[in-house]
């Protein structure tokens, strides 16, 4: 049976430890991008490295993983859904600076005739200036920040974050995109504030033995 779990960066030494207590003695497979164990009864645990790649240190446990996960970095983040957006920086795990907006975009009309048409066009009108103001939001909390932002995170509505990303003006923050789109229903202060808790999270995948 194999099943995902993430663990908190704080968390992880321990939950290393436990899956050798739990499986018996463990050999560990240390690469840039992920960390496998191995354990005596067979079960394995395949972790993703958080913002790779992972400089393997023999020397160290795991390789380094652990003093790898809990490295403070600096991280842009951008969330962007249809009508809603939210950029930050953050250091570590504290907002250093953010920006939070949002525009009218009208849900769908019932079928029927032109005016449904016209509809149509008003509504991806309202998307294509929402979008606009996600990148504005965008270019102006993260693009100054460029230089010294180790990764850039994303949250949301995949087509959304890609609309937005479309704007030239954000190409510089290509190259530093990295990890999975983060889950996020409402991009607001409160919710852009949380979004730690997720970027900084380590995916392991188990089967047991």
């Amino acid at each position: 049976m194999t099943r995902r779990v993430e663990v908190s960066a704080e968390r992880l030494a321990g939950w290393l430890e436990r899956f050798a207590e739990r499986n018996g003695e463990s050999s560990w497979d240390c690469r840039p991008d992920a960390v496998t164990g191995r354990a005596a009864n067979g079960a394995t645990a395949v972790i993703a490295v958080p913002f790779p790649p992972l400089v393997v240190r023999p020397e160290q446990e795991f390789g380094g993983l652990v003093e790898h996960a809990l490295r403070e970095r600096r991280v842009g983040v951008l969330l962007v859904r249809k009508g809603g957006y939210a950029a930050g920086v953050f250091d570590g795990a504290g907002l250093v600076s953010s920006k939070v907006g949002s525009r009218l975009v009208q849900g769908r009309a019932a079928a029927g005739g032109s005016s449904q048409q016209r509809f149509a066009r008003r509504r991806e009108n309202q998307a294509k200036q929402a979008y606009a103001a996600a990148a504005d939001c965008a270019a102006r909390v993260l693009l100054p920040e460029l230089a010294r932002l180790d990764a850039v995170v994303l949250g949301g509505d995949r087509r959304a974050v890609d609309l937005t990303l479309a704007d030239p003006r954000l190409a510089s923050l290509l190259p530093l995109v990295g990890g999975r789109l983060l889950s996020v229903v409402d991009p607001r202060q409160r919710v852009l504030i949380a979004t730690p808790e997720q970027f900084r999270a380590v995916q392991i995948e188990i089967t047991d033995g």
